[in-house]
């Protein structure tokens, strides 16, 4: 297979690798390849236009966040007629959530197309979601809404939403968490501490306590991170109280 920085720099990229690999993505013909090369640029390479304005997937990813947001949106209002506001903006966050677009981009391995100065093994997990966007944002730039349409679907909502398992899907433990701590009057909190451990890279140690208690500890490569497993740590360790008072509130 031919080299990233092949694919960008031998045959003109209507002729290349990768307007193939992204045709094959897409299952259509880009019209435009020169929007696909944006969405797979990282701002590491620092490429600019003839205005000086930065030429990476961001503004892309940006304007695909919210195509798929809508589409999303279309879809859960159609087929969930009784879902008030707040399940349907609830569902539509399960579906869209960073954990699962980076899914998404990382079952298309979307990584491979990427053009960048720095090695992928530096990149956080949220590249591969990053892209996803910018890709769908570059869709809707090139062949326009319908075709956007028609990509989330295919891509997103046939093999990956399904009603009845994302309504049981919990998207932040944190955040759980937090809701029952606040209604049942609990204090809490998140504390570093420290733990320097084996690893290589920067860990954050975070213990998560309930009335000065601890609860559960956690370590990841960012403090954001760490709370969040410590917190899915206690879900699991008071998941049977938890799971009670939620569906008691339901």
């Amino acid at each position: 297979m031919a080299s990233i920085k092949n694919i960008f720099n031998s045959r003109p990229a209507q002729d290349g690798d990768f307007f193939l690999a992204v045709k094959k993505i897409l299952g259509f013909k880009p019209k435009d390849i020169s929007i696909y090369v944006e969405a797979f640029t990282h701002r590491s390479t620092n490429e600019k236009d003839r205005e000086g304005n930065s030429q990476n997937y961001e503004r892309l990813e940006f304007l695909g966040d919210a195509m798929l947001g809508a589409v999303i949106a279309s879809h859960l209002f159609k087929e969930v007629p009784g879902g008030n506001e707040g399940y349907l903006t609830k569902m539509r966050s399960k579906v869209v959530s960073r954990e699962h677009l980076n899914e998404l981009g990382r079952d298309l391995n979307l990584i491979k197309l990427v053009k960048t100065s720095i090695p992928t093994k530096q990149f956080g997990s949220n590249i591969h979601g990053n892209v996803f966007e910018a890709l769908v944002g570059a869709i809707y730039l090139d062949r326009g809404f319908p075709f956007c349409e028609k990509f989330i679907h295919k891509r997103v909502i046939k093999p990956y939403v399904d009603i009845e398992k994302l309504e049981g899907k919990i998207i932040s433990y944190k955040s759980l968490v937090i809701e029952w701590c606040q209604k049942h009057k609990i204090r809490f909190k998140f504390s570093i501490y420290e733990d320097t451990g084996n690893d290589s890279l920067k860990h954050f140690a975070v213990k998560l306590l309930f009335e000065d208690k601890v609860i559960a500890k956690a370590r990841a490569t960012s403090k954001k991170k760490a709370e969040e497993r410590a917190a899915k740590r206690a879900y699991f360790k008071l998941q049977p109280t938890i799971n009670k008072d939620i569906k008691q509130a339901e």
